[in-house]
């Protein structure tokens, strides 16, 4: 029998999200096949005593454990060594703020397993919280409009008891006639495009975003043919710009002159081209005022140049000048305001939890169960003390790999 545990989150400040609801561990516990320890949480948004309900074993012993099972990173001094550990652990583009936590992984010999990496033959993920940060980061962004203009208000999603809630209070605002640009069409942007329509904001296509003037709220959705371009290329191929992203160019400068609210939910690759410039940001026919940003690359190797950092759930907004470009008190003029929570599906913890734990029972778990898994190898970062055989390229100028 394999045993698992679910860890409380380490991170500060805390993420209530868990990878397993109650009601799945019991389901999976009955089967037969795997084990299940709850170590004790004061934050997690499934309480304690919903899993003790549910005849769930709570206990502070991680080290008997096959796996560990967590949402965010884990901080380095509460890294078992030697373990098996499911993550999000952000370090496979070489972002330098968690470098030091990748190498402690290796020299501590844990196989870390990635969720973001978890792939199918076919490259797709297979489990993620995507959906739910564009559902949070669009409400985000009307929100920090609202706190921006005063044009109207709205309730925070973590105020709610659930999305049911939000929908009602959808339903009884009304939104004054600004335009939004969505770029992305995966999860995050779907996730995005719901809650606008849910708001009752009416989808345009980007001819009339570009050419009209509304007296209602819209919104248009664009993919990277709408705002990526090659100099020596007619017909956009989205697997040639997937494949060589260095080629293209920025298109997007359009839609910074009559957008509003920007919200931001496409996967960036470190060599496609930023949607703009600092500098773009500071021209005379800049429109744009508030830009929710749900990808969250941090500046300078990012899609958004004003996302300086990760904000947090309890201060969500700040300002972005663009004459000095550093970070400003919002709501001014001539200042942008910046939404970029890196954490967003926490702000709906209990419905993000329970989408999260249905992908990893259906796609994860009989993965373990088999002796030599592609799924599993594909999302091993490390193993012994070493990269993973998908990840080498870290080593060049990142992390240093064990020599024994």
């Amino acid at each position: 029998m394999i045993k698992i545990g679910l860890i409380r989150e380490g991170k500060v400040p805390p993420d209530s999200r868990v990878a397993l609801i109650p009601e799945q561990v019991k389901a999976i516990e009955k089967e037969g096949n795997f084990k299940f320890l709850i170590q004790p949480s004061p934050n997690r948004c499934y309480k304690d005593s919903e899993y003790l309900a549910a005849g769930l074993s709570l206990s502070e012993d991680m080290e008997s454990c096959d796996y560990l099972l967590g949402i965010k990173e884990v901080p380095k001094s509460q890294l078992i060594a030697n373990k098996k550990y499911f993550f999000f652990s952000h370090t496979y583009k070489k972002q330098a703020y968690n470098q030091a936590l990748l190498q402690k992984i290796i020299n501590d010999d844990i196989s870390l397993m990635d969720y973001e990496l978890l792939t199918d033959d076919k490259g797709k993920r297979v489990i993620a919280f995507g959906f739910f940060a564009g559902m949070v980061g669009a409400h985000n962004a009307l929100y920090t409009y609202a706190q921006r203009t005063q044009a109207f208000s709205l309730k925070r999603l973590k105020d709610c008891f659930d999305y049911a809630e939000a929908v009602e209070l959808y339903e009884n605002t009304e939104f004054p006639p600004i335009k939004i640009v969505l770029t992305g069409t995966g999860r995050v942007g779907s996730g995005a495009a719901k809650v606008l329509t849910d708001m009752g904001i009416k989808k345009v296509d980007k001819e009339a975003f570009l050419q009209r003037d509304f007296n209602e709220a819209v919104f248009t959705q664009l993919s990277p043919r709408d705002y990526a371009a090659h100099p020596e290329r007619d017909e956009f191929v989205n697997q040639h710009f997937y494949d060589h992203p260095k080629e293209y160019h920025s298109s997007f400068a359009e839609y910074t002159k009559v957008a509003d609210i920007m919200i931001n939910g496409i996967y960036w690759d470190n060599d496609a081209p930023a949607f703009f410039t600092v500098e773009e940001m500071n021209s005379p026919d800049w429109n744009i005022r508030v830009i929710a940003d749900v990808t969250c690359d941090i500046a300078p190797v990012s899609s958004i140049p004003s996302t300086l950092f990760a904000s947090t759930i309890a201060d969500p907004i700040f300002g972005f000048d663009p004459q000095t470009g550093q970070k400003a008190a919002p709501h001014q003029k001539g200042i942008i305001d910046m939404m970029t929570i890196d954490n967003l599906p926490n702000e709906l913890p209990r419905d993000a939890s329970k989408a999260f734990g249905e992908m990893f029972t259906e796609h994860v778990l009989p993965e373990l169960m088999k002796p030599e898994s592609k799924l599993i190898e594909r999302a091993m970062m490390t193993q012994n003390g070493k990269l993973g055989p998908h990840y080498k390229y870290l080593a060049e100028d990142y992390v240093v790999e064990k020599t024994v």
